[in-house]
């Protein structure tokens, strides 16, 4: 029986990354990267799955735990009759191998612990052959091999009993006993395994070091730090890409189906991750992401994808195993993403707005990156009323989804932009008509004026949370009462407890094709903390944004997820979404609450402080010049 998604906390090397719950046990992990098969895989199955725990002999959950302030050094202490014991967990980042460093240390008393390791490659198949090596014991299978180095005595319980390594040992006050879980390829020499502590100071340098780049000092330092690590934490060093999550196949509804690989990385995320980074100080990152994002979609426009693999590779081919049970036995466990292949045009507008992000923030430009776009442009020219599968990658019939064509205006907006304040060459001309002509089709036939809404799709009676980014991008004012009346709509019928749906599973005719329902989206609660700031009224603005600090885990780690009834956490964990939400919606308020606000109750006065632009633009035209403070 696995833990609740909530209970686990991560480490990692910007390369690949590890769970591990509140009993001691690493229930997830993939090597040598994120999108790697996973040798532990207890969290969609059972413990024979790949596991290891490693706690007191009387087993249970720790009585608490915490990281290492400003680190990605996990520790979990037990507090017991017999004695006080800690497990500092860390990945150190990536150099040639992956390491895994576990060190036991004991505080009070003489606490007897244990150790069980099963390694299981290939999402829990495959049992590994287990040999000494040195002062070692080395697990290969196939292209896989897993070495492991401690002082303790383990033993080696044989292929006939499932190949578990386990051990007994005692430990007291200041007793340090380490143990190193090494990977590399099995073709290749095993190479000394890292020495545990060393490792435990240089990794505790490397983050304090990266964490002191920040720039935020707002009244949410700590929450917008450790949002920032995990962003960092779910970031593939290699390329500069970042994990949307490092699970995959976590429920949105237990039992259910809607259960989806996440180890990639969504162009859609380009401008939040942009806006995150930028915002707070992290230039190198922000640049390293977005040559991957060239790189990525480079070549012919109408081949541009939703979501790439970390390396930048287009192939993403999903399927089941039917092995692994799932979550709570809510299978299927999908790997790979077949929503890769769809069409969804916001994607467009995305990247070209996170290109502009980068832009007005100072990112050196060139040529290349230039014609780029350009060739976005002309399909996008072709193609922003082609009926598509939207941002929520629906599996049902394409539909004529209003933020897809949000995005692409953004898209020809950014553009003109770039030619009137940036003096780049392009048909300007040609731009600003597809632009008005895209923003008038909008407000023709995606708003609904009986009700002061725009809704889903063309056609729709629904709504989606996605529609609350109409004002963050521009494409109208946020005092324009058609804005106003869209965050009052979405606000009033996507709400769960005050958390918001993406939209109702069940309207339109199940517009997303799939069975069952889903719980809130937290980054969707977010985009209704920026709508409600940028319509005035901060105080709510505040108040919600204080609630969804409250659903994070007892590390301050988000999933992607919540149920309002079960008080769950649902979905893949940790989730660069609700982060990205959670540091961009900090940085918003940031400028109009101080630390005393935030302590004493925001002032009735707050939303005064509030800039709304003073009158509305025309149709079409470009939205006012960002500030710095605004980009971020």
């Amino acid at each position: 029986m696995t833990s609740r998604i909530e209970d686990y906390g991560i480490v990692g090397d910007l390369q690949t990354a590890a769970l591990i719950g509140r009993d001691g046990a690493v229930d997830w992990m993939c090597l040598p990267q994120f999108d790697s098969p996973a040798c532990f895989a207890a969290l969609l199955g059972e413990e024979q799955h790949g596991s290891w725990r490693l706690g007191p002999e009387s087993g249970g959950e720790c009585t608490s735990r915490s990281y290492r302030d400003g680190t990605l050094v996990l520790e979990t202490e037990w507090d017991l009759p017999e004695g006080r014991v800690r497990v500092i967990d860390l990945m150190p980042p990536r150099s040639d191998q992956a390491d895994l460093v576990r060190i036991v240390e004991g505080i009070s008393g003489e606490v007897p612990m244990t150790t069980t390791l099963r390694l299981r490659f290939d999402y829990g198949h495959v049992v590994p052959w287990v040999t000494t090596e040195g002062d070692g014991l080395r697990a290969v299978a196939g292209p896989d091999s897993v070495r492991l180095d401690t002082p303790v005595e383990v033993a080696h319980e044989g292929v006939a009993d499932g190949s578990v390594l386990s051990a007994r040992f005692t430990v007291g006050p200041g007793d340090r006993v380490p143990f190193v879980l090494t990977y590399h390829a099995s073709h290749l020499p095993t190479k000394p395994p890292v020495e545990a502590e060393s490792a435990l100071r240089e990794t505790e340098e490397f983050w304090r070091s990266w964490l002191a780049k920040s720039t935020y000092a707002g009244p949410w330092a700590d929450a917008v730090h450790r949002s920032l690590i995990t962003l960092k934490a779910l970031t593939y060093a290699p390329t500069g890409a970042i994990a949307a999550a490092a699970t995959t196949s976590l429920p949105e509804e237990i039992g259910g189906s809607r259960n989806w690989d996440y180890r990639f990385c969504w162009l859609r995320d380009a401008a939040f991750t942009l806006q995150a980074l930028l915002g707070t100080g992290f230039i190198e990152e922000a640049g390293a992401w977005r040559a991957w994002l060239l790189r990525a979609v480079a070549g012919d426009p109408a081949d541009l994808q939703i979501m790439y693999g970390l390396d930048g590779r287009r192939r993403l081919p999903e399927y089941t195993i039917d092995w692994l049970p799932g979550f709570e036995d809510s299978g299927p466990v999908r790997i790979g993403n077949g929503a890769a292949g769809q069409l969804q045009i916001d994607v467009w507008g995305e990247t070209l707005d996170a290109l502009h992000l980068a832009r007005e923030a100072g990112l050196a430009s060139d040529e290349e990156a230039w014609a780029l776009q350009k060739a976005l442009l002309e399909y996008l020219e072709e193609h922003w009323a082609d009926l598509d599968n939207g941002l929520w990658e629906v599996r049902g019939p394409r539909r004529a989804f209003v933020h897809s064509r949000v995005m692409a205006w953004a898209g020809f907006d950014r553009a003109v932009r770039a030619v009137e304040e940036h003096g780049l060459d392009g048909p300007v001309e040609r731009w600003r008509a597809v632009r008005d002509r895209i923003h008038a089709d909008v407000c023709t036939h995606g708003f609904d004026a009986e009700r002061n809404t725009f809704t889903q799709f063309y056609g729709s009676e629904g709504l989606d949370a996605a529609l609350l980014l109409i004002g963050q991008v521009g494409f109208l004012p946020w005092d324009d009462p058609r804005v106003i009346g869209t965050v009052d709509a979405v606000q009033r019928e996507l709400s769960q407890d005050g958390l918001l749906l993406r939209y109702h599973t069940h309207a339109d005719n199940r517009v997303d094709g799939l069975p069952g329902e889903e719980a809130t989206f937290l980054v969707c609660s977010y985009w209704l903390v920026d709508a409600l700031h940028g319509i005035g009224r901060m105080d709510e603005a505040v108040a919600l944004f204080e609630r969804l600090l409250t659903l994070r885990n007892d590390l301050g780690l988000l999933s992607e997820e919540y149920d309002v009834r079960s008080r769950r956490h649902l979905g893949n964990t940790p989730q660069a979404f609700s982060h990205l939400g959670l540091v961009n919606s900090a940085l918003r308020l940031s400028r109009g609450v101080t630390e005393r606000d935030v302590e004493s109750g925001v002032e009735s006065g707050a939303a005064d402080r509030v800039a709304v632009p003073a009158a509305a633009p025309r149709p079409g035209a470009p939205a006012a010049r960002p500030s710095t403070e605004e980009i971020a």
